[in-house]
């Protein structure tokens, strides 16, 4: 999954991270200066108030909820976006066959029923499944959604030349071997084979091969349902039709989006969506300070793009505005990885040298130390994913001294791998970044210690896919580092770690398995994985998965990522989620007139 918000320029990252952790104890405290209300009472709930619990409850409607941000989204077009924030938002205006569940911390990843009636009805060899579809589900024109709008939804991931972008876990799943050609090219009645819609209230979905998660799949917003006569191609993004409680009013590119009530939608026909404001508003900053400075202020209630407030503006929330904040775990890991092609990162003992001389404790707190940039990572599993272990797996035993580095043991590597004197090698980071950029710099003073000479390559951060996700341009730029982040799309292993980790996914463009790994007993996990149906068991493979990787030196992770995030004191009903990354749920939120 892929984070949102970017920064224009560099910021004071270092101090910025010792001011916030001197003012951690005080703010843990609840103490300090409260937005207020027009009647004059504090309304703020308090620090961590929002924080896997239910801060502001009420079930008031009205008013407008105004979001800020800095960045546009990728698309508003259900089958194209692959922002984890705008999956969050969609839900206003798409439905599900199922969706996740609308309460706070680890039950908000759980999926639920959204348009169905209940969760699928599975065969016994885990390979059909079969839904209906609840009364009163409607359009924004009053018009039933149907079985067929479902199908015709999921069907749009496979015109990948016309929407791109998006995730294509059900493409991969429903059609391994690329026979249907997509809604726009198929010229049968029958569309895609495997999904069966006899009736408009029924849909029943063929899988070749059984897959245990295919219902957090579906519970993906690019399987929403798309009407046929309303698909305008490419241009869906720029007015999506509505099958939830809200629909766009006016989406301007680059400046703003407005959302208002869709009067044809039926609280009864919904168990998800609380749907308390009269409108929704995100309004478009072209400089970071000045929207945080704006948020501070109580003129916009959250920051779309829920990656935290910049330094200076944490600094000044922790002392005057600190009951206005939380500090969730994201969900992702920051990261760098090590491409297997570029020598000598070929071999494992080069690559534990970098592992073993890192400080992990500077690198933390160059991303805003343990407040701000989140704890010390130990391995590459999030701690929202079924088998993770947290930081109890340690296996380069990375939290002793502190975090600080261990030279004593990366020179023995180095001796190891053949280059006891140390070697030169490339960082390369996106120049967008600032927290990255400062990263890599700690990596690079950590490196230079142990004798490896780390030139940073700032590159075009908005041409990520085309730069490190190339692996021929990763060579020839001698990119033996790449610093990087990744959350899950849905919380599992295989919703994280497939597009990283299994072979399969070493692609020549846009490619995430940076690290080029091909270990046939990880691709033989993840094939396992993919078939049990038990949780314990898959939780089990989850967590040999990642020993595997971790052990196998490809990564060196720097932190399980926290972010301070404000909730400005109009905000009810203010939780985060593990659906979503630790971000608010979006679609429970309410506001004070």
């Amino acid at each position: 999954m892929t984070s949102l918000r970017t920064r224009g320029r560099r910021k004071q990252v270092f101090a910025a991270a010792f001011v916030s952790a001197a003012l951690l104890g005080t703010a843990a405290c609840g103490g300090g200066s409260d937005t207020k209300d027009e009647g004059g009472k504090s309304a703020a709930a308090g620090f961590d108030a929002g924080n896997n619990k239910i801060a502001n409850a009420s079930a008031k409607k009205g008013g407008t909820l105004k979001f800020a941000s800095v960045q546009d989204t990728d698309s508003w077009d259900t089958t194209r976006a692959y922002y984890g924030v705008v999956w969050n938002f969609m839900r206003y205006y798409s439905r599900q066959l199922v969706t996740n569940k609308a309460e706070p911390g680890k039950p908000g990843a759980e999926v639920t029923p959204d348009l169905a009636t209940g969760l699928a009805k599975v065969s016994p060899d885990g390979k059909t499944y079969t839904y209906t579809l609840r009364d009163g589900i409607t359009w924004e024109d009053g018009k039933t959604i149907t079985s067929e709008d479902v199908k015709y939804g999921i069907e749009r991931q496979w015109a990948q030349d016309v929407l791109s972008g998006g995730p294509v876990y059900l493409k991969d799943v429903l059609d391994p071997k690329g026979k249907y050609k997509g809604p726009y090219k198929d010229t049968s009645k029958d569309g895609l084979k495997a999904i069966e819609t006899p009736d408009p209230k029924t849909i029943v979905f063929h899988l070749p091969t059984a897959n245990s998660d295919f219902q957090e799949m579906l519970a993906l917003t690019s399987s929403s349902p798309v009407r046929k006569d309303k698909d305008t191609k490419s241009k869906y993004g720029l007015h999506p039709f509505s099958s939830g409680p809200y629909k766009f009013e006016s989406y301007t590119p680059n400046k703003g989006t407005v959302l208002v009530r869709n009067t044809a939608w039926k609280q009864s026909s919904d168990p998800v969506r609380k749907a308390l404001p009269d409108k929704i508003t995100i309004t478009l900053f072209t400089n970071a300070d000045e929207m945080d400075n704006r948020l501070l202020a109580g003129d916009y209630d959250l920051d779309f793009s829920q990656t935290g407030l910049s330094p200076q503006a944490r600094i000044k929330a922790l002392k005057e505005h600190k009951n206005n904040l939380d500090n969730p775990v994201s969900g992702y890991i920051r990261y760098a990885v090590f491409p297997q092609s570029v020598k000598p990162f070929d071999n494992i003992h080069c690559r534990k040298a970098v592992i073993y001389g890192a400080d992990h404790k500077s690198i933390q707190t160059a991303r805003g130390g343990p407040l701000a940039g989140g704890d010390i990572g130990t391995n590459m599993l999030p701690p929202s994913v079924p088998g993770s272990e947290g930081q109890q797996y340690d296996p380069y035993n990375v939290l002793a001294n502190d975090g600080k580095g261990d030279i004593a043991k990366a020179k023995e590597e180095l001796k190891a791998c053949g280059q006891p004197n140390g070697f030169k090698t490339t960082i390369a980071v996106r120049n967008n970044k600032p927290v990255e950029v400062a990263s890599a710099q700690s990596l690079q003073a950590s490196l230079k210690k142990i004798g490896i000479t780390a030139e940073l390559d700032q590159y075009d951060g908005a041409q990520t896919s085309g730069i490190i996700g190339n692996p021929t341009i990763v060579n020839k730029k001698n990119y033996g580092i790449i610093i990087m982040g990744w959350g899950p799309d849905f919380p599992s292993v295989q919703g994280y770690g497939v597009p990283l980790w299994d072979s399969k996914y070493i692609l020549p463009s846009a490619n995430n398995n940076f690290a080029l790994i091909k270990d046939p007993k990880i691709d033989a996990n993840f094939d396992k994985f993919t078939t049990e149906l038990d949780p314990a068991k898959k939780a089990s493979i989850a967590t040999e998965i990642n020993h595997q990787v971790s052990e196998g030196a490809y990564y060196l992770p720097f932190t399980f990522e926290k972010f301070i995030n404000w909730r400005s004191s109009r905000l009810t009903n203010v939780y985060t989620t593990d659906g979503y990354s630790g971000n608010y749920d979006f679609t429970s939120l309410g506001v004070v007139k």
